[in-house]
């Protein structure tokens, strides 16, 4: 990933609205949700909303598809991942000892389920 494309996804995300716009499409993975409904959901006139999603998508951060009249969009998790990564990749000098706290924090709230054969 390139820095400006990190720049362009923190600048989309640093505005409340779309912040809240993208945590709100992270958390309805996979599905999405109609643009319409993330609008009433967060109280946001359609013509702004519409505005705030275009400004998501252009940073890579959303991706839409259409469904008949409706256009549902959708987080783009792998996006999410690629700009975390970037700001992690020199993770404190190579020193991973100073940033264990924060990789812990960012371990899944849902770690995958283990199986075991009998």
């Amino acid at each position: 990933m390139e820095n400006e494309q990190v720049i362009l996804s923190l600048a989309a995300m640093a505005q409340t609205t779309r912040l809240d716009v993208f945590r709100l499409l992270v958390a309805a993975e996979p599905d999405g949700l109609p643009a319409g409904e993330i609008a009433r959901h967060l109280e946001v006139p359609h013509n702004t909303m519409s505005s705030h999603l275009g400004i998501l998508s252009r940073a890579g951060l959303v991706r839409s598809e259409r469904f008949s009249r409706s256009i549902v969009y959708r987080a783009d998790l792998e996006a999410l991942r690629a700009v975390i990564a970037f700001l992690l990749k020199d993770c404190c000098g190579g020193r991973a000892e100073i940033c264990a706290p924060l990789l812990a924090e960012l371990s899944p709230c849902c770690p995958p389920k283990v199986t075991t054969d009998a």
